[in-house]
């Protein structure tokens, strides 16, 4: 059977070469695109209502829109657009996906927001999106969403529920279960180990439970860098390495996640800030074990890099969500088309 893949949009590549690879990736088979709301460099809105003109039929999700920078009805109602200005795919489905996070520091609090409780504010903007979604009139009053009669109030066009998924981006064994509990799916995290991605899905499994369902019908798609080159694969692990030093110095929920040695992590720390340059994180690059590298994303030749995502397959991811860090992805989309691991 085909594996379903996609690709995920950072800030590394020029717009216009990223909408180029989203009309290629669909011609090749590749028909689901996540978009990084990435730090303060690209909004994932603009991005993705871009990305659904470009195609005709590729699905393309947040990933992950923060909480904390628009409240639950001007999400819901971006979304209600993104809905209209697709249609749904050949089968039925949303084109548009909905990817929710909590956001991260330093960002959060630099820009002023207090990131407290975000397990019961990721919880009430979820029910109030999702109730929004049906086209009714909804009150809500939470801890952090009030809602009082307010509606998507469509005047003109379908009036009709807006069937779009729900993804959390999860990272934290509490957020996993929250969103086994909620969700249509979760978007698993990147530079972790298949070790890891056993024991999320587990978790994620737990919070299915609590709401009656089972593992089987949430989605898991997982971020995972893809530093693909058959004629320098060296370089493609050492770019890769210089991402892992990047997450290590600047996200402590992704530095504890991965495993990496704490010893590692500090003198990661002495050359890597935020924000930090691309020469900080290439030398920071060789610091990071090969060993390290390969645990944590698909690095090397065309065939390291298809065993390697065949591993998080195997470890319960659905769709591998492949972030192409060469400047070139042709390789990574040709690669992967009609993949069967």
């Amino acid at each position: 059977m085909e594996q379903r893949i996609a690709l995920y949009f950072q800030d590394k590549h020029p717009v216009s070469y990223e909408l180029e690879m989203a009309r290629y990736a669909e011609e090749r088979g590749i028909t689901e695109i996540w978009q990084a709301d990435t730090r303060l460099a690209r909004d994932c809105v603009v991005m993705m209502g871009a990305l659904l003109a470009e195609t005709r039929f590729t699905r393309v999700g947040s990933g992950v829109l923060p909480i904390w920078t628009r409240n639950p009805a001007v999400i819901a109602a971006s979304w209600s657009t993104m809905w209209e200005l697709a249609g749904p795919t050949p089968d039925g489905r949303s084109r548009a996906m909905l990817g929710l996070g909590a956001w991260w520091e330093p960002i959060a609090s630099r820009v002023g927001e207090d990131r407290r409780r975000p397990l019961k504010a990721l919880r009430e903007n979820i029910e109030a999106i999702r109730s929004l979604f049906t086209m009714e009139e909804v009150s809500y009053e939470g801890e952090f969403v009030s809602l009082d009669r307010v509606r998507l109030d469509v005047a003109y066009g379908d009036r009709g529920p807006r069937d779009i998924p729900i993804y959390l981006g999860a990272t934290g064994p509490k957020a996993l279960e929250l969103a086994g509990e909620l969700c249509d799916g979760v978007v698993l995290n990147y530079v972790v180990t298949p070790d890891y991605i056993r024991q999320a899905v587990h978790r994620v499994a737990e919070g299915a439970r609590r709401s009656g369902r089972t593992i089987d019908e949430i989605d898991r798609p997982e971020l995972l860098v893809c530093s693909l080159s058959d004629d320098d694969p060296d370089e493609a692990v050492r770019t890769g390495k210089s991402l892992v030093a990047y997450y290590l110095g600047t996200e402590p929920h992704i530095m504890e996640a991965s495993g990496a040695d704490p010893d590692l992590v500090a003198r990661v720390q002495e050359v890597v800030g935020w924000p930090a340059t691309e020469a900080d994180y290439r030398r920071a690059a060789d610091l990071i074990p090969d060993d390290l590298a390969r645990s944590l994303m698909a690095v090397g030749t065309t065939t390291e890099c298809m065993d390697t995502v065949a591993e998080f397959v195997d470890a319960g991811v659905t769709c591998p969500i492949l972030y192409p860090l060469m400047d070139d992805m042709v390789p990574v989309i040709d690669a992967f088309a009609n993949w069967t691991p």
